[in-house]
């Protein structure tokens, strides 16, 4: 864990929640054992989209659609989310709930594998939310700037895993090792890369937020 419980508690009793559908979503999604974004990552991801204001939004890993909706609420009008999905059930079900939700005209899902879909995409997109396969995420990570333009903004979920990510590979379990390396070099790529600011933040299982710079790092 990495946020005392008592002040995640305090956080949530704060939050007035994301709608009837979406808390029912969430909720649906939980007792089932479907990862869905903490409250308070949601929170913050729903601050970002609203301060960027982009044209277009980008998701990697729709699940069953449940912070694409929570992006729709606070994008602009004529903003489109592009998400996708590889587990055909999951797309399916996410397809329901943008139907239910009224959205289906404002958010298209893709169904496959990311890595070959954003080899697909034209973009730009100024938002992009990366939510998916987290060993995965340092291989797509060249295909995902590909997409962004100067100013946009990369929303990266469960970067630290719930806090493993400070154990050495050793101190995690075995079939974990691969993710956890992974990881691990994906957040090293996100601070050492020129053309990103990146700054990590220990909420939910953490997030990184990564802008992409107008011109290369200069130290002073």
């Amino acid at each position: 864990m990495i946020m005392d419980e008592r002040i995640r508690s305090y956080i949530h009793s704060l939050e007035s929640g994301g709608g009837q559908l979406c808390d029912r979503i969430a909720g649906e999604a939980m007792e089932r054992d479907i990862p869905v974004i903490k409250k308070e990552t949601g929170a913050l991801l729903k601050t970002l989209v609203a301060a960027v204001r982009p044209g277009a939004i980008l998701e990697v890993g729709t699940a069953v659609g449940y912070s694409a909706l929570l992006m729709a609420q606070v994008m602009p009008a004529d903003c489109r989310i592009t998400t996708i999905e590889k587990y055909a059930p999951r797309a399916a079900e996410a397809r329901r709930n943008f139907k239910e939700a009224g959205e289906e005209e404002r958010i298209t899902l893709l169904e496959g594998d990311a890595e070959e879909i954003l080899g697909s995409l034209r973009g730009p997109y100024e938002f992009i939310f990366m939510d998916a396969a987290k060993g995965q995420y340092v291989r797509w990570l060249p295909g995902i700037l590909a997409l962004m333009p100067a100013g946009g903004v990369l929303f990266s979920d469960n970067v630290l895993q719930g806090g493993t990510i400070v154990q050495s590979r050793f101190g995690v379990e075995r079939r974990d090792r691969t993710i956890h390396s992974r990881m691990r070099e994906y957040l090293y790529t996100l601070k050492h890369t020129e053309e990103l600011e990146t700054a990590i933040v220990p909420i939910g299982d953490g997030a990184a937020v990564s802008v992409r710079r107008e011109t290369g790092r200069r130290l002073i």
